[in-house]
Formats: structure tokens, C-alpha cells, sequence
């Protein structure tokens, strides 16, 4: 099937799992933050996803090829199970406080909220742009170079940026502060996902030793 058919029948599939996340624990469909957190998700990931299949089918091929089973290191098999608890737990667990009524968020900052889920979708789009060898899942593939310019010139991870703005933005655009909590354990399984990479980046990328001394930060400037 072609690549580009794939990834939208993953985008519809993914979306009625959204929808069911969401208004399940909120006992309600009257939930405009989760409608415009759908529509937000749905527009920086879809049309990206457009522009990268026509230009390189191949990179959306190793995104879409992703989660536990895609692992072949056992740290990487448990880190990325961890974030997919994590945001599971987030999105539902936010929901869950539309329904209970414990958070009271003014409009403007969902509305942030979305802007922050957009920016973050948008970092990781830009990161398939500019890195083909953005995979979903760690590995080291024949030909792969180390790409050291655009976003990778700030920091040696910066798909794992995109994946923090989101995070931190899903709470708020769903309209719970609660379910910021969530995003401590996000982080926790990056850090862990991030060590574990570059320890055999360092050994099987090649000029990747040589990038770490030029580009001193991994996830944020100026902290770690």
C-alpha cells in the first residue's frame, strides 16, 4: 500500500482513538478545548505528513514504523513504553478533570495550550524534514550520517524539544492544570531514552563523537 494512503488511514484510526480518549473520561461531547485540541493535532501532523510523503516517502516509512514492539534495545523497549503511558494518562487524565470540574483555565491559555501541542507537532515535523534518518524507533541504519545543521545545531535532540512543548501544552489546551503533573514522568522517560541512544550513537554513528563535543546540549540550552 502506498505510504502516503497508510499514513492517513493511521491519521483516522489514531483519531477515532483520540476522540474516544477524550470524551469517554469527559463523559461529554460539549468539551470545545478537546475539539480544538482534535483540530490542532489533526492539522500539524496531517499536513506535514502531505509534504514529507511526496518529498521523502521514505522517512515518513521509518516514523510511522514505531512503539515497543519496533525496539530492539530492551531500555528503548521500556522508555517508549513509559511515554506512551504517559501521554495516555495525560490526555485521559486531563479529560477526566473537565468532567470532574477541578481545574478552571481561561480561555486564553487553552488556546496557548494549543499553540504550545502545534509547536511541539511542528518541531518533530521540521526534524523529518531536515533529518531523513528520523526514525520512531533508535537505531543506526547503512548510509546514516550525522546531520549537524538547522534544529540539530542547537541541541542534539531536538525531536525530544518538540515532545516536551507538546507536552506541556496538552494539559493546558485541554483545560486541566492537574494533568501537568503527567509531564514529570514524560521527561524522566526521555532523559532515560536520550542517555541510552547517544551511548550507542557514540559507538555506531559515525562523526556522532565529534558532533557531542561541537553541540554541548541535548534536550535544553544552556541546562542539560
Amino acid at each position: 500500500m502506498n505510504t502516503g494512503i497508510r499514513a492517513a488511514a493511521s491519521s483516522i484510526i489514531g483519531l477515532a482513538a483520540l476522540g474516544l480518549l477524550l470524551f469517554l473520561p469527559a463523559g461529554t461531547l460539549n468539551y470545545w478545548q478537546a475539539w480544538a485540541f482534535i483540530a490542532t493535532s489533526l492539522a500539524a501532523t496531517v499536513l506535514p505528513s502531505i509534504y514529507i510523503a511526496r518529498t521523502n516517502p521514505a522517512a515518513l516509512e521509518r516514523r510511522m514504523h514505531g512503539g515497543p514492539r519496533a525496539e530492539s534495545r530492551r531500555v528503548q523497549k521500556v522508555a517508549i513504553t513509559g511515554a506512551f503511558l504517559a501521554l495516555l494518562g495525560m490526555v485521559a487524565f486531563s479529560a477526566y478533570d473537565h468532567r470532574m470540574g477541578w481545574s478552571h483555565l481561561p480561555a486564553w491559555l487553552c488556546v496557548l495550550g494549543d499553540v504550545l501541542v502545534a509547536a511541539g507537532l511542528g518541531i518533530a515535523m521540521l526534524v523529518v524534514i531536515q533529518n531523513g534518518y528520523a526514525a520512531a524507533t533508535v537505531t543506526v541504519e547503512t548510509g546514516q550520517h550525522v546531520v549537524s545543521s538547522g534544529v540539530y545545531a542547537f541541541v542534539r535532540h531536538p525531536m525530544y524539544v518538540g515532545n516536551v512543548i507538546m507536552m506541556i501544552g496538552i494539559p493546558l489546551a485541554l483545560g486541566s492544570y492537574w494533568g501537568l503533573l503527567f509531564v514529570i514522568p514524560g521527561v524522566v522517560v526521555l532523559v532515560v531514552r536520550i542517555r541510552d541512544e547517544e551511548s550507542m550513537l557514540v559507538h555506531e554513528l559515525a562523526g556522532y563523537p565529534e558532533y557531542v563535543r561541537d553541540v554541548r546540549y541535548r534536550l535544553l540550552p544552556y541546562v542539560w
